[in-house]
């Protein structure tokens, strides 16, 4: 190989490592936007790592009437948005965390998950906390591939 072609081949090496680093930094105004130092996602090396999805209507940035099954909708909704504006969905979600003020709340969150995430099985964790933001009976963040 020649001076010149290992010039340009570590030149191209060098190029695709510095792409790769790019992270881009997602926005949606049809999701809440953040309600501090952060990003709803951030797009890196193919994958988006969606922030904790809140229950809070992006139109008027309060939380949603009623109990832990209408926070847990609104919280995918808002998940399915960012993930929407990411360029992925949620049949490419490979991890997620849910976090629930009150584990007796599992089973009502747990089939809003289900029946919302339309069969997609990522892997997933579920914590109960002692206390979210805003006082939210439910959070949820996500990992997710993204498409080309």
């Amino acid at each position: 190989m020649s001076f010149v072609a290992i010039n340009r081949l570590s030149a191209i090496k060098n190029q695709m490592r510095a792409m790769s680093t790019v992270n881009k930094i997602v926005h949606t105004a049809s999701a809440p936007a953040a309600i501090g130092p952060y990003s709803q996602a951030i797009v890196a090396n193919g994958f988006v790592f969606c922030s904790g999805s809140l229950p809070v209507n992006p139109a008027n940035g309060e939380v949603v009437p009623g109990g832990v099954k209408e926070q847990a909708e609104q919280v995918i909704t808002n998940m399915n948005e960012v993930l929407k504006a990411s360029n992925s969905s949620f049949g490419q979600i490979v991890k997620s965390t849910v976090f629930i003020k009150d584990m007796n709340d599992f089973g009502v969150v747990n089939e809003v998950y289900g029946r919302r995430l339309g069969g997609a099985l990522p892997a997933r964790s579920c914590v109960e906390v002692a206390r979210l933001p805003k006082d939210v009976l439910v959070e949820i963040e996500c990992i997710a591939t993204v498409s080309k």
